[in-house]
């Protein structure tokens, strides 16, 4: 009998271990968990921590509760100008109610990133096609995230997931028209260019012009300075031959001679062709013997015959 007991009790013990633990189960900190009895919810929105069930009766479905990311294949919309941009986006989301998430669902994370994803895609095409594409590249685009961010969660309410945020990371045009876009931009970039060109070619002529006109104007002057001053040293010069001319008449006619004669004789080859009796030899043919000397009152100088 003893021996029965000893085998019997620790069969009984596993036995209320696995009654126990077949009874229970835990939801972690980061799950949410359902109650299914014969496949009909009857409770959901568990804490986490130790919870109890019936055995074989009641089964427990266990769902991420955390933030999840949803990267979209790149899709085509048209914006209001019925033009194709090709839009790159992700989003973030997360269980929010278990017990419709597996009504909609069926508990296949798959299948609700599917469906999730329609209803973003239907959210973008309804917002890109009330802007044009310079709204949604330009400052228009935050305020394009957050409204496709609350019509998603609106629309993935019924799945019992909530939209935490819906980002656009990129958009570009298709490639038949990225070209001539691109042909466009540059058709543009090559007039402001032209533009931008004629208008230093403007600009540089019109300083070469003021720099002519400076130009001019500052020879005009100098001329007119050094003309002046010219003129003034002509009057210096003519003033001093007039006293020197009244100090001595005689002399200075004998000097302005002598200055004559050594300015024509040297020029060497030239022919000088006069009368010997002309006023140009006239203090050659002088044989006044005094007459030189009365010149400046000094002895007098010998004249000299013409040759």
């Amino acid at each position: 009998m003893d021996d029965t007991k000893k085998i019997l009790i620790p069969i009984a013990v596993a036995l209320l271990a696995l009654i126990v633990l077949a009874s229970t189960f835990t939801v972690q900190q980061w799950e949410t968990a359902i109650k299914l009895r014969l496949g009909e919810i009857v409770r959901s929105g568990y804490e986490p921590g130790l919870h109890f069930k019936v055995p074989v009766l009641n089964n427990i479905m266990h769902f991420d509760a955390r933030i999840q990311t949803l990267n979209a294949r790149p899709q085509r919309f048209l914006t209001i100008e019925k033009k194709d941009v090709i839009v790159d986006s992700y989003t973030k989301w997360r269980i929010n109610d278990a017990a419709q998430f597996f009504r909609s669902t069926g508990g296949d994370s798959a299948r609700a990133e599917r469906l999730l994803s329609e209803r973003i895609n239907t959210a973008l095409r309804d917002e890109f096609g009330k802007r044009t594409i310079q709204e949604v590249v330009t400052e228009d685009r935050i305020e394009l995230m957050k409204a496709l961010t609350k019509v998603s969660d609106t629309q993935a309410g019924e799945l019992g997931v909530e939209v935490l945020d819906v980002r656009v990371k990129k958009i570009d045009l298709p490639p038949e028209v990225s070209e001539s876009v691109y042909n466009r931009m540059r058709a543009e970039r090559e007039r402001v260019a032209r533009d931008l060109r004629a208008k230093g070619a403007e600009a540089a002529e019109r300083i070469r012009a003021d720099a002519d006109r400076q130009r001019t104007v500052i020879i005009a002057d100098a001329y007119k300075e050094a003309e002046e001053t010219r003129g003034e040293g002509d009057g210096r010069a003519a003033e001093i031959y007039a006293t020197a001319y009244q100090e001595n008449p005689n002399f200075y006619a004998f000097y302005r001679s002598l200055d004559a004669y050594r300015r024509t004789f040297a020029n060497k080859g030239s022919t000088l062709v006069l009368s010997p009796d002309s006023e140009f030899f006239r203090f050659f043919n002088s044989q006044d013997p005094g007459s030189a000397a009365a010149l400046s009152g000094s002895p007098r100088l010998p004249g000299t015959a013409a040759r």
